[in-house]
Parts: structure tokens; sequence; C-alpha cells
């Protein structure tokens, strides 16, 4: 912690702003390849990297943790875990949901209005199902995303 303090992203209390999810067993007595075909493609997973720009409520690991809660429900994921670290003293949040089907992060800087969203989602997961809830939670003016498919099989 005390590394990052001249740096001014040391929360004044780490603790009392992380959330943390018990963690799920998944136990469905069979080997899953979570490996998908679209488009005559074989691969791993989607990935999504989506910039918020023009957004509001960055500065509240609450609600960023329900956003991004419900935009991995909506999407089909299983939720295993989630972090969030709020900085001081410009109120950003970096976390992650850990996810059976990998995970979804978010960095925010409040200051820029501007945040960057990380989704990669493996096997039936649909992570562009997600827009929309990140869209509604924080409110953006333009959004720009990328999408790559992850562990292509050739």
């Amino acid at each position: 912690m005390n590394a990052l303090s001249p740096l001014g992203m040391v929360s004044v209390l780490p603790s009392d702003n992380q959330v943390t999810i018990v963690p799920v067993e998944i136990d469905s007595g069979e080997q899953k390849d979570y490996f998908v075909e679209r488009d005559g493609m074989k691969f791993a997973g989607t990935h999504l990297l989506v910039d918020l720009w023009g957004a509001t409520n960055l500065d509240d690991p609450a609600h960023i943790d329900a956003a991004l809660r419900e935009s991995a429900i909506i999407s089909g994921a299983t939720i295993l875990h989630s972090h969030f670290h709020h900085f001081s003293p410009n109120g950003g949040v970096s976390g992650v949901l850990v996810l059976a089907e990998s995970h979804i992060s978010i960095h925010t800087w409040p200051e820029k209005n501007f945040a960057a969203i990380d989704l990669f989602m493996c096997g039936a997961c649909d992570p562009n199902k997600a827009i929309p809830v990140l869209q509604a939670a924080f409110k953006p003016e333009r959004i720009d995303s990328d999408e790559q498919r992850r562990g292509r099989v050739y």
C-alpha cells in the first residue's frame, strides 16, 4: 500500500470498499468443452474491449459491482468472485468479476468520465448482451468497442 501512496492511489479504508462474493461450486459431473463454433470458426471465447466516454457513476464500487454482475448474468455467465478497489483522491475504481467462463474487469477515471471495460467469456456466453446493461448503468455519451475471438482453432 505504501508504494501506491505517492501516486495518490491508496484508499483511506481499503477493507471498507472491497466486495467479495463467496465462491460457487460448479460440479456437473461431466467434462465440458467451452470452445464454440460460429461462422465456421472454432474458438475459446469472445473478448470485448469496451470504452465508455462521457459516462457517469464511475466512482461508486457498489454501483459498479451491481452493473457488472447484471452484465455477467444477462450474458449467461456464472459469477465466482468479485473484488473492487476504490482509489483516492480521484475516486476511480478498478475491479474484476471472476467468472466460470473467464472474467469482466473495469478501470474508471471519473475525472475524465471514462471507463475501460474488458469482457472475456468462453462457451455459449455472449458478452455483447452486456452492452445495454452497461449503457443503462453508466449512461455514456459514446461507446467504443472491439471484439476478438480468443483461442482460435485452425
